[in-house]
């Protein structure tokens, strides 16, 4: 993370980038851990450091400590005059941070317990969004001296690296774990492309590339059926059930230690 922190400081005060950059470390890891409550809760305090740090360089002022509130900042600074400061600082960061705010203020532990419960869903959506906020902000900070591209490759290395079971190469996915059945690595391979649709054929591949041979990967693509909704075509899209069982899966296999 230093090196993080050395290309946010010439923009932003250190004391605030700091403080971001630990709870975004902090969520990272119990989101890895499949602690997903405590992940959304980490985002929550990221973006409070996160929003000190970009009202403190647009002059923008805020409360301190317990009497600060996320909304007022956010619509001080969507406030600020068109081209005073960079869009990214007046509109997008803190719209981007409300979407994490509000999703950390108001679900958790309020959902109904007869319902699906919501934690890894939302933990699902804070974590990429919290990522691109810090990648923007290094944009930001190192404009014409960071290619966008290093700072977004900068942030996802950082959270890649606390995913070490599950590893993805030029959109091929394995799945690294002690134990694994042919659909332990069907559902996760589904669970990765989520929303998005999975093809019969190109699901078996995938599986059978994770080690199965070409027989046993059918028969787990047959049977994740009852996982998906096939839009008739063939085309798969796993449902929440599915979702669930192969966040289990990745749960269990980072427990095992691989």
């Amino acid at each position: 993370m230093s090196d993080v922190s050395t290309l946010l400081v010439p923009a932003f005060p250190a004391k605030h980038t700091k403080a971001a950059l630990t709870h975004f470390t902090n969520a990272v890891n119990d989101f890895g851990q499949g602690d997903w409550e405590d992940s959304i809760a980490k985002t929550g305090k990221f973006v409070e450091a996160i929003l000190k740090a970009v009202a403190t360089h647009c002059g923008v002022p805020f409360e301190s400590v317990r009497k600060f509130k996320a909304d007022a900042v956010i619509n001080a600074l969507g406030q600020l005059a068109h081209g005073s400061y960079d869009d990214s600082l007046r509109l997008l960061i803190p719209r981007a941070c409300r979407v994490i705010y509000d999703i950390a203020s108001n679900r958790g532990a309020r959902h109904d317990p007869d319902e699906i419960d919501p934690n890894s869903m939302d933990a699902n959506v804070v974590m990429p969004v919290s990522a691109w906020i810090l990648a923007e902000a290094i944009r930001y900070a190192q404009k014409g001296v960071v290619d966008p591209s290093q700072a977004r490759d900068l942030v996802e290395s950082l959270v890649e690296k606390k995913y070490p079971v599950v590893e993805e190469v030029e959109g091929r996915i394995y799945l690294h774990a002690k134990k694994k059945s042919a659909v332990d690595v069907g559902l996760v391979i589904l669970a990765r492309r989520y929303p998005r649709r999975v093809s019969r054929d190109d699901l078996t591949e995938a599986i059978k590339r994770n080690g199965f041979t070409l027989a046993n990967a059918k028969v787990a693509t047959g049977r994740v059926a009852k996982f998906v909704d096939d839009d008739g075509t063939g085309q798969l899209r796993l449902l929440a059930p599915g979702l669930k069982n192969a966040e289990e899966i990745i749960v269990n296999a980072l427990k095992a230690g691989k």
